[in-house]
């Protein structure tokens, strides 16, 4: 049991290190996706008071760290 949590603790952070190193080589050129302003997301703005709940966001990162962690269980199941 604690080698599998060991493994799935490798899978993320490998994938955590993975994407970072996409971010960070990117050098700003994914500013152009629209993450965090889908439609969906709930915005409410007044003259002194600004609530943001990126709703879709939320649920589009979910459903994306859901399927990579049941993938990473897959593979190292093997």
């Amino acid at each position: 049991m604690i080698a599998e949590i060991g493994k799935t603790l490798v899978v993320l952070g490998a994938g955590i290190l993975l994407l970072g190193g996409l971010l960070w080589l990117s050098g700003g050129t994914l500013k152009h996706i629209p993450l965090g302003r889908l439609p969906g997301d709930i915005l409410v703005q007044n003259e002194h008071f600004t609530f943001y709940f990126p709703l879709t966001t939320g649920l589009l990162l979910s459903l994306g760290l859901s399927a990579f962690l049941w993938l990473g269980k897959f593979m190292t199941s093997r």
